[in-house]
């Protein structure tokens, strides 16, 4: 929702998600109908806020007016009230509601669910147990030790018997309702397409995610409020497209409720509550780089990465509107923890000492009231735990970065800030780091090798690098160094360095650089100042002429028994034929079930289908040719008359060749990192193993 005019978005509060899907059910069946148009209309409504009272205006006769809580988000449906005679059930307080951003819901307390509300006919209620855990990241389950002896059934007594703690016990009946209950709104969705979701279906799938809210689905509940949001940003005209962001929420969404449905008893299915946490005792943290950040909406900023003594990660964001021109003034910007006052230069190249300290679940430090921060002497990177930053090997790194299983990855919207590995639980994603070669410049990006981890890989001379892969910059903007520190060190081949970065997800070997630094125990590395505390960052330091050495040796030959060559190893992932798959996967995300059947009949299909075969993609190409199918298959009634289509098979069909996709990328990007031993070098062979056998084939059981 935007002025009239302009593209700036309005203060809006944000809504429970129950809040606006109980607006939608309260309408009739020809107000529903007209809800999207309703809502496309109010991006020029005029909209005033006063005293923390929001009023849109829909017409003469009609001012929607919003009260939200002290935490500014409408919560209940008696804070949203119109001025129309067919209020509370009219079609202007649904369209706001509509209109207004989906708010982050807080862990649900235990509650008494009524038969109805779970659609199970007949059901007892039962007590389900969505209390918080003691620790961020554990799994949520239902609390049976505080249920009432009366909602225990008939005959229930004392148990001869009890599991061990640690043993899975599956979802109870009201989570596999509620499962179920979220599958069939996702399967809705994904039939008809983004462009065919309106309002309606947003409320259905809002709704089921309430359900799972109150029985302690925690990771299904995320997994759906992201698609719900990433559904809105694709409706709206001035936000960028997210597509690879839906497919993954929606691919998260619909493989946790269909296991969960089957009474999977993995417990990362439930998940767990993500909140803020405070550390016990002072936190003494040492600054490692800055990192700019040019998002979405305009917003621009830097993050500034931290390390405490036992390798965790924490970061001070700073992201605000301003696109790349504030990205690039923040890496000296003043920052502030309540009463401390420093900035990012200084933080990075030093630390901090924080005590009451307060951590987000992604690892930002939060300037909560009790929180009081000094500022510290910081470390060269040589001391700041290299035992879990640079002594692992790339390869180890992209296996943890990319894992081959789905089911116990918790993150379901690929933020660069999610922590899906266990190690990263209520702490930000670790940065790798490894000590390289340059070889060659490629364009914009360098060719290097690997350098043996560990203190003394120089004790004996010149060690022998490793296989090669791609640094690449993290932007690109001219506002940033980025790439003039690239052209600056792609012309010194033979010059060794050590590099702090990303794994790129969606090229194959390739590392984000974000701060680079000399390696210990040679001549041909860098010389930084001593101010810099032996590194730079890439996006904000530049690097001169007297920071090179003046004699750098040539780069060391190939290996025999290292990887050929550049061009093997350093290939985009553009290049593998999995393409083909995900592109009939993302056009049944965006054009439904219609244009999914549409594509699949034609020469070009069959192109596809036979261009993966060759490739030893068997697999993939069988899971395309039957998703196809299944998108064109309509079933007949008794008297030969079309009935519809069945979304279930249709989902199901969708699922597995989502799934199979997921693993095959994620088994591609780390099979092709140097260092790491194959079993078989053709690729399918592993993915056939490990994703048909395993995941597919239950998904289509």
């Amino acid at each position: 929702m935007t002025r009239s005019g302009t593209t700036t978005p309005l203060p809006l509060p944000p809504v429970a998600p129950e809040v606006f899907a109980s607006a939608v059910e309260s309408l009739t069946t020809r107000l529903r109908g007209r809800l999207d148009a309703a809502v496309e209309v109010l991006t020029a409504a005029p909209v005033t806020a006063e005293g923390g009272t929001f009023a849109v205006r829909c017409g003469e006769d009609a001012l929607v007016t919003l009260a939200p809580d002290p935490s500014g988000t409408v919560t209940d449906t008696e804070q949203a009230h119109c001025t129309c005679l067919l209020a509370p059930r009219c079609l202007h307080r649904a369209a706001v509601l509509g209109a207004c951003p989906i708010a982050v819901t807080e862990p649900a307390r235990p509650v008494v669910i009524a038969p109805s509300v779970l659609s199970g006919p007949g059901a007892a209620a039962e007590l389900t147990g969505a209390v918080p855990p003691t620790e961020p990241g554990c799994s949520a389950g239902p609390d049976r030790s505080a249920e009432p002896d009366h909602l225990a059934g008939p005959g229930a007594g004392p148990e001869p018997a009890h599991a061990p703690a640690d043993a899975p016990t599956g979802p109870t009946a009201a989570q596999i309702r509620a499962a179920t209950a979220l599958w069939t709104a996702a399967a809705a969705v994904l039939s008809a397409g983004t462009a065919g979701t309106g309002a309606v279906l947003e409320a259905e799938l809002l709704r089921a995610a309430h359900t799972a809210r109150l029985t302690g689905l925690h990771r299904a509940e995320a997994a759906a409020l992201s698609m719900a949001r990433c559904l809105r940003t694709t409706r709206d005209p001035y936000s960028p497209g997210r597509l690879t962001e839906l497919v993954t929420a929606l691919r998260e969404l619909l493989l946790v409720a269909h296991l969960l449905k089957a009474g999977d008893p993995e417990p990362a299915l439930i998940g767990g509550v993500r909140r803020n946490h405070r550390p016990d005792g002072s936190l003494r943290l040492y600054g490692v780089c800055r990192e700019p950040v040019i998002g979405a909406d305009d917003l621009g900023g830097v993050v500034t990465h931290l390390l405490d003594d036992d390798g965790r990660w924490y970061t001070l964001r700073d992201v605000q509107p301003g696109g790349p021109a504030r990205a690039g003034r923040a890496g000296t910007a003043l920052v502030a923890i309540r009463s401390f006052l420093s900035d990012h230069f200084r933080v990075s190249r030093g630390g901090l000492i924080i005590s009451g300290a307060t951590v987000s679940p992604e690892g930002r430090l939060l300037a909560e009231r009790g929180v009081r921060a000094t500022f510290a002497a910081g470390r060269p990177w040589s001391e700041a735990a290299p035992a879990t930053v640079f002594a692992r090997p790339l390869a180890e790194s992209a296996a943890v970065r990319f894992p081959a299983s789905l089911v116990g990855d918790p993150g379901g919207a690929g933020d660069h800030e999610e922590t899906g590995d266990p190690e990263g639980a209520g702490y930000a994603r670790p940065l790798i780091g490894c000590d390289v070669e340059i070889a060659a410049a490629d364009g914009e990006d360098l060719l290097v090798r690997e350098l043996p981890c560990g203190g003394d890989a120089f004790a004996d001379g010149r060690p022998n690098p490793g296989g090669p892969f791609r640094l690449a910059p993290a932007h690109s903007h001219p506002a940033l160094a980025h790439t003039a520190n690239f052209r600056r060190l792609g012309a010194c081949p033979g010059l060794r360095i050590r590099v702090l970065g990303r794994l790129d997800p969606d090229r194959v070997t390739t590392l984000r650089a974000l701060a680079v630094g000399p390696v210990p125990g040679t001549e041909a590395t860098l010389r930084l100042p001593d101010d810099w505390q032996g590194r730079a960052d890439l996006g904000y330091d530049v690097l001169l002429s007297d920071h090179f050495p003046p004699d750098i040796p040539s780069p060391s030959p190939p290996s025999p028994s290292t990887s050929p060559g550049f061009s093997s190893w350093a290939a985009p992932s553009a290049d593998s034929p999995l393409w083909r798959v995900r592109r009939l996967v993302e056009l049944a995300v965006t054009g439904g079930r219609r244009i999914a059947a549409e594509s699949t009949r034609g020469n070009d299909h069959d192109g596809h289908t036979a261009v993966l075969r060759r490739s030893g993609l068997v697999t993939g190409s069988d899971l395309i040719t039957a998703l196809g199918a299944v998108a064109g298959r309509r079933s007949l009634d008794v008297f030969g008359r079309h009935s519809g289509a069945d979304p279930d098979q249709y989902a199901t069909r969708w699922l597995a060749t989502a799934v199979y996709l997921a693993a095959a990328e994620a088994s591609l990007k780390h099979g092709t990192w140097p260092g790491h031993e194959h079993a078989d070098t053709d690729t399918d062979t592993d993915t056939d193993t490990s994703v048909d056998t395993e995941d597919s084939r239950s998904i289509d059981s």
